[in-house]
C-alpha cells in the first residue's frame, strides 16, 4: 500500500511539473507530504517505529538445588516446575547432582568410592532424578547443564570424609573443618592424583550416560587460600621448590600462584576428558567474580578462560547495592570474556531468610541487557516466587514481562558470537 502511495506521489509530482509554475509546486510538495504524514500515521504504531526485538539467543537459567528446596525430592513436582519455567520462557536449568557429600543420580563411581551410589533422601529413593529433568528438560526445550554444586567439598560429618580422612586437607595449624554458614565443612585436596581422579570420574559418568548439554563447575572446584597445608600438598610443594616449605601466610602471592596452577591443570584434564567423551558437551563455569576467586577460592577463571576451557561463562554477582553490581559488570577481564565467549550474569532471587523484591531484580536484569551480556541465570528456583514476600503470581507475572517471548540458548558451539 505504501509502495503505491509513493509510485502515486511521483506520477502528481511530474504532473505539476509540466503544468504549474514553481511557486505552486512547493504548495504542491507541502500538501503531498501533509498527505504521506497522515497516511503514516494510520498504519499501526509497530509499523513506524523500531520497538525492541527478543534477542535471538539469550541465556535464561534457573539454578535447581536441594539445599532449602524439595523441587528435585517428587516426580511430578519436578516435572509441574519445568513445565512452569518453559511457560515463563526461561531456557536453561542447572541441576544439582553432586552435594553433601553425595551424588544425586544413582552412581557406580560413588558407590565404589563412598559406599553409596545415591543421596539417601528418601524423595531421591528409587528414581533417577537427572534423567527425568533431562527427558521432561528436552521435551520442553529446555537445555540441561548439571551442576556440580559442591566441587571439591563435602560435609565433615559425611561418609566421603569418615571413609577417606586421608584425602583432606589442613591449614597451617593443622585445623580442617571450614564454616559455610552454620555448617561444618572439609575440603578434598584437589592437588592428590586420587582425588582428582574420582572428581574427573564423577563428571565423565555423567557425560557418558546422560544426553546432557553441558556440565558446569563453580569455584567449590578450587580451594580456600588458607587450606592446602596438609602432608601431601607441603611434600609436593617442597619437591618443586629445592626443599623449601610454603610460606605460612596463605595469601603470599607465590603460594597462591603455584596452587591456583596446580587446579588449572586439573579443570585442563577435566575439560579435555569431557571433550574426548562427547565433543559437543559444553563445559560451564559459575564463579564469583575473578579477585574473590582467585583470592579466596585460587579459582583463576580469566586464565581458564584465556586458555579455551570455558565455554559458557555465568558470572555470580549477588549484591543488592546497584552501584556494587554495575560496577562489577565493568571490570576489563568480565569485558575480554564477553568478546570470546557467552558470559551471563547470576541474579541473587532470594534466600532461604533473605527475600529479594522483584523491583531489584527487573532492574538488575536491565543493567545486564543494557551491556549487551548473553543472559540472565537466577539462584535459585525456590526463591523465584515460593520463598519471597511479594505473592507468587506476582513474581510469576513480572517474569512473564522480563521474558514475554521464547528466544534461544546462547550457544558457543552453535555459532554464537559476541
Amino acid at each position: 500500500m505504501i509502495k503505491r502511495f509513493i509510485k502515486w506521489c511521483v506520477e502528481f509530482h511530474s504532473w505539476w511539473n509540466i503544468h504549474q509554475s514553481r511557486k505552486s509546486l512547493f504548495f504542491a510538495v507541502i500538501a503531498s507530504l501533509s498527505v504521506v504524514a497522515t497516511v503514516m500515521l494510520s498504519f499501526p504504531l509497530n509499523a513506524q517505529i523500531n520497538l525492541p526485538q527478543t534477542p535471538k539467543s539469550e541465556l535464561r537459567g534457573v539454578w535447581l538445588t536441594n539445599i532449602d528446596s524439595d523441587v528435585l525430592f517428587e516426580r511430578d513436582r519436578l516435572k509441574g516446575s519445568l513445565q512452569r519455567l518453559d511457560e515463563l520462557n526461561f531456557n536453561t536449568i542447572y541441576p544439582a547432582v553432586w552435594n553433601w557429600g553425595y551424588t544425586l543420580y544413582p552412581s557406580k563411581v560413588a558407590a565404589k568410592v563412598i559406599g553409596r551410589s545415591l543421596d539417601p533422601t528418601p524423595g531421591l529413593k528409587g528414581r533417577d532424578m537427572l534423567k527425568e529433568i533431562v527427558d521432561v528438560g528436552h521435551q520442553k526445550g529446555l537445555t540441561v547443564i548439571p551442576w556440580f554444586e559442591f566441587g571439591f567439598m563435602a560435609p565433615a560429618d559425611s561418609l566421603l570424609a569418615k571413609n577417606r580422612p586421608q584425602w583432606l586437607t589442613s591449614r597451617s595449624d593443622g585445623t580442617r573443618i571450614v564454616k559455610e554458614g552454620i555448617y561444618n565443612r572439609v575440603w578434598l585436596n584437589p592437588f592428590r592424583p586420587e582425588v582428582q581422579q574420582f572428581i574427573q570420574d564423577l563428571i565423565v559418568e555423567i557425560v557418558r550416560n546422560y544426553n546432557i548439554d553441558g556440565i558446569q563447575v563453580d569455584d567449590h572446584f578450587g580451594l580456600p587460600s588458607e587450606l592446602g597445608y596438609d602432608a601431601y600438598t607441603v611434600a609436593l610443594y617442597k619437591k618443586e621448590h629445592g626443599g623449601k616449605a610454603p610460606s605460612k601466610n596463605p595469601q603470599d602471592p607465590e603460594w597462591v600462584r603455584w596452587r591456583a596452577n596446580k587446579i588449572t591443570e586439573f579443570m585442563k584434564r577435566v575439560f579435555t576428558a569431557i571433550k574426548a567423551n562427547k565433543k559437543d558437551c559444553l563445559v560451564s563455569v559459575a564463579p564469583n567474580p575473578q579477585r574473590f576467586s582467585y583470592d579466596f577460592s585460587l579459582a583463576d577463571w580469566q586464565k581458564w578462560e584465556r586458555m579455551g576451557i570455558i565455554e559458557d561463562l555465568v558470572l555470580q554477582i549477588y549484591r543488592d547495592d546497584l552501584n556494587v553490581f554495575i560496577s562489577e559488570l565493568e571490570y576489563p577481564e568480565v569485558k575480554a570474556a564477553k568478546s570470546h565467549i557467552p558470559v551471563s550474569i547470576g541474579i541473587l532471587a532470594g534466600l532461604k531468610n533473605r527475600s529479594v523484591p522483584m523491583q531489584q531484580i527487573q532492574t538488575q536484569v536491565q543493567k545486564v541487557r543494557d551491556r549487551n551480556f548473553a543472559g540472565v541465570s537466577f539462584f535459585f528456583y525456590e526463591t523465584l516466587w515460593n520463598m519471597s514476600k511479594e505473592k507468587p503470581q506476582e513474581r510469576q507475572t513480572a517474569f512473564q514481562k522480563i521474558f514475554p517471548t521464547p528466544t534461544a540458548y546462547p550457544n558457543l558451539l552453535a555459532g554464537w558470537k559476541p
